[in-house]
């Protein structure tokens, strides 16, 4: 599979993991505790499932690559900045940049 079918599965995954819970469950009877680790479950769930697409290759780990480069230039967006449109384009962009020089 290429990087935008698992971005597309990651996306749908990660919005379904937060959408079941919101939708189908009743919150109003949850201890603030509770709602406090639910809240977290997407951002458990999002490595998990990128992780392995940006560092695996043949099934073994890689450090240096495309998606790594990309990956480590978003990283350092998304702490600088604390926003995730800006970091989703930066990630993209350098991505793009790097494969089509």
């Amino acid at each position: 599979m290429n990087i935008w079918t698992y971005t597309i599965i990651i996306g749908v995954l990660t919005f379904l993991s937060r959408y079941l819970v919101t939708a189908y469950a009743n919150t109003k009877t949850y201890s603030e505790t509770t709602k406090k680790v639910l809240s977290y479950v997407p951002s458990a769930v999002f490595p998990s499932l990128i992780f392995p697409a940006v560092f695996y290759e043949d099934n073994s780990l890689i450090f240096y690559s495309n998606e790594v480069l990309a990956f480590v230039a978003a990283v350092i967006v998304s702490i600088i900045f604390k926003n995730i449109f800006f970091t989703v384009i930066t990630g993209i962009s350098i991505y793009l940049l790097i494969i089509f020089i």
